[in-house]
């Protein structure tokens, strides 16, 4: 039975919801920031996902740090969209779901850290 990889699940899901907003942002003719959220939204899990098959434990950890960036980023632009009054606010489940990939991918990096200098 294979391991179960909530942070790979989450940021799945996440990217679902980043392509729903952003189709949504773009009806809206937000091309800019549909593009920019679509961009490091999906990012996110890509990057998890590639982190998978890393060749060490220093690339599995600079993987989930440009993760963490991109969590970083889109976090900006549905802060943005939460606060422009010309666009539309983000779900509120996309704030909770980045909080927690964000807190994960924190864990995993101190983690990793700590065993890589064992």
């Amino acid at each position: 039975m294979e391991k179960r990889n909530e942070v790979l699940e989450l940021s799945f899901e996440f990217a679902l919801q980043v392509i729903e907003f952003s189709e949504l942002l773009e009806e809206k003719r937000k091309f800019v920031i549909a593009r920019q959220l679509m961009k490091s939204g999906t990012g996110i899990g890509a990057s998890i996902r590639e982190a998978q098959s890393c060749e060490s434990r220093a690339d599995f950890i600079h993987k989930l740090k440009i993760s963490h960036k991109e969590v970083q980023e889109t976090e900006y632009w549905l802060l943005l969209c939460s606060k422009a009054a010309a666009y539309p606010d983000p779900p509120e489940t996309m704030d909770g779901l980045l909080l927690s990939i964000q807190k994960l991918l924190h864990k995993i990096i101190t983690t990793s850290r700590a065993n890589n200098r064992r």
